[in-house]
Parts: structure tokens; sequence; C-alpha cells
């Protein structure tokens, strides 16, 4: 682990801080590792029912330090080794796509480049007003290199995809609602309460069926539809003698709220 990411659990919520503040969350080896080993603990922990991703101070992720790579130094620096080293099958957002958990963005400020693509992985999206996405790849001689070139055309579609990411323009939060790139932009002061009442409202449901049918929606990206329903019917077949469906059925008919277990 590493100071750079802060996991912290509070109930069926697991948040995931980048933590380098004085550089506005700006990437480094290290936190790229931890963040990877923390999105797999959560994962596999079943008090966990929801992840929540999000920066400390005024930024959410800046992409890659640039001062660092100018100086030679950090990811980008020693452009020969850091490829070489670069394991694409544990990486951040290899692991944040196949994560079964519901993942929520908390996008507290600028996300730019690496971290556009991170805040793009995750599930939902909810932005401060204040709040930006800034897909700069093209200024700075590369590509959206951890998961932006799959995941920008299958959010706005390819013509505004395009757009996008050629211009490297940044987007306000209100034009990043407008295009679908997030749920919805709240005021800043009240971003950790509108995360955390959606987080919980997920949690609350039953988390064997939130994490079928996120796995379902994923693998329904480059499925056929009769491909894709055989495969759910598969996954609704245990989920039909967990006790958990016994619970939603018993909750239903007494007309309460459903205790759910995971089990």
């Amino acid at each position: 682990m590493t100071d750079e990411l802060r996991y912290e659990k509070e109930g069926a919520l697991a948040t995931l801080t980048l933590n380098r503040p004085d550089r506005l969350n700006a990437i480094t080896g290290p936190m790229l590792a931890a963040l990877s080993d923390a999105l797999v603990d959560a994962d596999a922990d079943p008090a966990v029912r929801v992840v929540i991703v999000t920066g400390a101070g005024k930024g959410f992720c800046s992409g890659l330090d640039l001062k660092e790579a100018a100086a030679g130094q950090g990811i980008g620096g020693g452009v020969g080794g850091a490829i070489g080293r670069f394991d694409l099958r544990n990486a951040p957002p290899t692991v944040l796509h196949n994560v079964d958990k519901p993942t929520i963005c908390a996008l507290n400020g600028a996300a730019a480049g690496y971290g556009m693509d991170l805040a793009l992985g995750c599930d939902i999206r909810i932005a401060a007003d204040t709040a930006k996405l800034a897909p700069a790849f093209a200024r700075r001689g590369v590509l959206p290199e951890s998961g932006g070139t799959w995941l920008l055309p299958r959010l706005v579609g390819w013509a505004k995809a395009a757009e996008i990411a050629f211009t490297g323009r940044t987007l306000l939060a209100e034009e990043c609602l407008s295009l679908g790139l997030v749920n919805r932009v709240v005021p800043a002061d009240l971003l950790a309460k509108e995360v955390r009442a959606l987080a919980e409202e997920i949690a609350a449901n039953a988390p064997l069926a939130v994490q079928a049918t996120k796995r379902m929606m994923r693998m329904g990206l480059d499925e056929t539809f009769e491909a894709n329903v055989h495969h759910v019917f598969l996954q609704l077949l245990p989920l039909f003698r967990s006790k958990d469906f016994q619970e939603g059925v018993a909750a239903f008919v007494e007309r309460r709220a459903p205790k759910f277990e995971g089990r």
C-alpha cells in the first residue's frame, strides 16, 4: 500500500481516495498498484456492496504527472522501461472493468487524461458543479490509453466521441451532463452527501442480484442478444436458490423493507 491512496470502509461502502492533493492527484506507479489492489480487495470482501472512487482536495485526478515525466521520472519518464514493465492484466482500468461490485465516481474536481478514463470506467458518475473532464491526450502527444477509446464511443456515440477525443477540449460539468458523461451534477459542498445517499440506496438491495446484473450488462456489451439471454438465465438459477431471494419475496408479501445478507 501507499499513502497516495486511502482505502476506507464504513458499513457496506468502500471509498478509494486518490491522495496527492498537492499535485491534483496526478498518477504514480505506487498509486496505480495500490488502486488495483484496493479494487480487488473490495470486490472480494463480502461486507462491501458499493465502491466509491474519488480524489483528495480540489481535483479528482490530473492524469500523468507531466512535471515528473519532463524530468525523466515517474510514469512516462523512462519510456522504454515503463512500457516493458506495464502489466495490462493488473492495470486499474482492466481491474475496474472486471469488478462486479457497483462503482461510483465522486467527481470532485478536474479529471484529465488518465483521470478522465478512470472516471468513465466507473459505473456511475456524480459530479460537483466545479468538476470538469479534460480529454487532453492529443494535446500531449498520446492517446486515451486507459480505456477511453473503448468507453467514450459507447457512452456518447461515435461522432461525439470523435469530436471530444480529437479536439481535446475541456468539458465543464453541465456539458458533461448534457452529453450523458455524468449521471447528475450537484453543488460541490453536497457531493459527498449525494454520493453516499446513492451508494446506500444501491447497497440496500440484494448484493448478489446487483452484482449479477452488472456482470450480465458487461458481458452484453460484446454478446448477441440470444447469447446474453442464455447467460442471464444461467445467472438466474442460483439466485432463485439464494436466501436473499426468499427474503425479497417475504418482504414483498409482508410489506416491509427487506434485509439482505448476500447469501
